[in-house]
């Protein structure tokens, strides 16, 4: 397994790397532009170079860019989804520039209209969108924690996607440990987390897994609100380290995205890996 945190690309998205480098991680995940914001940022192909440069010299082995919280492909509002849609594309763009292994995302929100009328609106621009990828990079479906009319808030909805756009070999899943809690999996639970994981190999393959996000969480079990808390600071606690020491998990990156006030630091790389190893040691249910 891989260990790494979601770090600032501020001052250039180069200095990911140094970030990631500084506490130890050999995974990252950026941003490639203001997350709160439609503008793309232009980055400089001597900036590009360095971030490949310095990958490499880091032994970072994983790289994922995380698209802008605004993007809602599903939206009724044209406006809106062609401005989701090129977030998407510039995203991608700057990806496969850096030479990232994913790009995650959100598909947005139906906002009460339904699931499979979503679908059908979602897919052209998916399937586009999908063209840029790569044997090296993927486009990867976040689950959703399940709050409203969010999509990808369970493994059937992931699969339902994956199944309208007939089941592309480039479309990857993020798994969010605090989401998929908050849609009502006990990810702390080796049996509940067992059945969950047959499920999705049985509906999309476990091959399809390409990126996780370690976080625990403030809200209940099944809230389907997404509030990240601080790994093992949360209601998740130590029922993390059942997370990720299941062997469906060893080859994948652990990304952080949530950390103390004071920071993200090497003791929280180290914390992954701790959990790492004694969910390792715990026994699987038969």
């Amino acid at each position: 397994m891989l260990f790494g945190a979601h770090v600032s690309a501020a001052g250039g998205i180069s200095k990911a790397i140094d970030r990631i480098e500084e506490i130890g991680g050999n995974a990252v995940q950026v941003f490639t532009q203001s997350p709160r914001m439609w503008k793309p940022t232009q980055h400089a192909p001597e900036e590009l170079e360095r971030f490949r440069t310095r990958r490499r010299q880091a032994r970072v082995r994983h790289v994922s860019c995380h698209a802008l919280y605004l993007v809602n492909l599903a939206n009724r509002d044209r406006a809106i989804r062609t401005k989701s849609f090129d977030a998407l594309q510039a995203t991608m763009e700057t990806a496969r520039a850096i030479e990232a292994d994913a790009v995650v995302f959100h598909v947005g929100s139906h906002l009460g209209y339904g699931f499979d009328a979503a679908v059908k609106k979602v897919t052209p621009a998916l399937r586009e969108l999908l063209e840029l990828t790569t044997d090296e990079l993927w486009l990867c479906l976040e689950n959703a924690a399940g709050a409203g009319g969010t999509i990808g808030r369970s493994v059937a909805e992931l699969a339902a996607l994956c199944d309208a756009l007939d089941g592309h070999p480039r479309l990857g899943v993020c798994l969010d440990s605090c989401h998929w809690w908050a849609s009502g999996v006990d990810v702390t639970d080796a049996a509940t987390l067992e059945a969950a994981l047959e499920d999705l190999d049985s509906r999309l393959g476990l091959e399809r897994l390409r990126v996780l996000h370690v976080n625990d969480s403030k809200t209940p079990l099944g809230s389907n609100r997404d509030r990240h808390d601080v790994v093992a600071g949360g209601l998740l606690g130590d029922g993390l380290a059942t997370f990720l020491g299941h062997p469906a998990f060893r080859d994948l990156p652990a990304v952080l995205e949530t950390w103390p006030e004071d920071g993200l630091s090497s003791a929280d790389i180290d914390l992954l890996r701790e959990l790492h190893r004694r969910g390792r040691r715990r026994k699987r249910p038969s």
